[in-house]
């Protein structure tokens, strides 16, 4: 059995490295690095795979969240609601414009955003919702949009583990996820499911004027070489990076498809334990990409079990291990405990197995023997 790794960005890359390796060295010789036309191409074909309007590469993940809210044109101030259960990144960009993170509690099975939190969040200060599609998992968008009508509220999606996905509206249509709010934002960090080889980010919407604003406001504010309209940052996806991506854009469907065959045999050897509870997964639509595999144990030591799993050659990951409203930076005395049952039981349960495009059946059955064995 080759060795299991928790993302294998070698065996992906094996299977494209002619395409990668010709294009990175085209970059190269043309010495076109920045906004050359690998930057500009990519850009459309992914503007063409999601169905939306307009898509406006930037530097990173990270990035892309802040750049959305600047384009929005939020001020101090302004309450911006998001979930309690995930990466920093969500509450950081809130924080960093001055505006004030309200954290909501997340809903038990697919981990997302709770839809009656958010309704009990909003005051008159609040101007914007960021929903995050966690863990590959879409989170409640017509409900959210809903809100969102009626409180006259921008929605902002975190895609960023959830390109790809699929998200079935309640009239049956289908609809990329990062097209559905008022602007949408997705990080190609490499472990994700399209990933390039360094740092890299896009911005989606389908609003003109908010699209204007934002190719502004990612190249130092200009428009035009040296005239400076609005302030803006330093946010470029560079040509190296896109070129990567464009190599693996067309190989995301498979890509996620192989996540979801993995994630089914995951759960079909795992699913009848007792202490386990695995992901949700929709066996009539394709709304899990399973950027990771996220298990809940119950009445289990769950960090003896990380012990044991890396002992036996089999890395694993707690996404997350402390709530954002615990965390140092956001601590705020308007949290009450008692808001957040979910997420606080949820950091003590989950944990994520291996998942990438390149796992195998022996792997798989390795890893779930091994955490049955230990559960006995």
């Amino acid at each position: 059995m080759k060795k299991i790794q928790m993302v294998d960005l070698k065996g992906q890359y094996e299977l494209i490295k002619e395409r990668v390796d010709s294009s990175i060295q085209e970059v190269i010789e043309t010495t076109a690095f920045i906004n050359g036309p690998e930057v500009h191409a990519f850009q459309k074909e992914l503007e063409e795979y999601l169905g939306v309007k307009h898509v406006i590469p930037c530097a990173n993940g990270t990035d892309a969240l802040q750049i959305a809210m600047m384009g929005l044109g939020l001020k101090p101030g302004d309450e911006v609601i998001t979930a309690d259960f995930t990466f920093a990144a969500t509450v950081e960009v809130i924080a960093l414009l001055n505006l004030t993170p309200v954290l909501v509690d997340v809903n038990p099975h697919g981990f997302n955003i709770d839809i009656e939190a958010i309704k009990r969040a909003i005051t008159p200060k609040t101007k914007a919702i960021v929903p995050v599609h966690l863990f590959g998992q879409v989170a409640d968008m017509d409900a959210i949009m809903e809100i969102a009508k009626e409180h006259n509220l921008f929605v902002i999606e975190d895609n960023a583990q959830a390109i790809g996905s699929n998200y079935t509206r309640r009239d049956g249509s289908q609809v990329k996820t990062g097209t559905i709010g008022h602007v949408g934002s997705t990080s190609f960090f490499p472990s994700k499911n399209l990933g390039c080889y360094g740092d890299g980010g896009a911005i989606f919407t389908n609003d003109d004027d908010l699209a204007h604003t934002i190719r502004g406001i990612v190249n130092h504010g200009m428009y035009e070489r040296y005239h400076h309209d609005v302030v803006g940052v330093n946010s470029r996806l560079d040509s190296i990076q896109a070129a990567v991506l464009r190599a693996k854009l067309p190989h995301l469907d498979s890509y996620n498809n192989a996540r979801r065959e993995s994630a089914r045999k995951y759960s079909a050897a795992l699913q009848n334990h007792p202490k386990i509870t695995v992901p949700l997964i929709c066996d009539v639509c394709d709304c899990h990409v399973f950027h990771q595999y996220t298990l809940r144990l119950k009445n289990t030591d769950r960090d003896a079990l990380v012990k044991h799993l890396n002992e036996k050659g089999i890395p694993c990951g707690v996404y997350y291990p402390i709530p954002l409203h615990l965390q140092k930076a956001y601590a705020d005395e308007r949290y009450n405990e008692a808001d957040f049952p979910v997420t606080n039981q949820l950091v003590k349960e989950v944990i994520s197995l291996p998942m990438h495009t390149e796992l195998d059946n022996e792997q798989i059955e390795y890893i779930t023997s091994t955490i049955l064995e230990f559960l006995g």
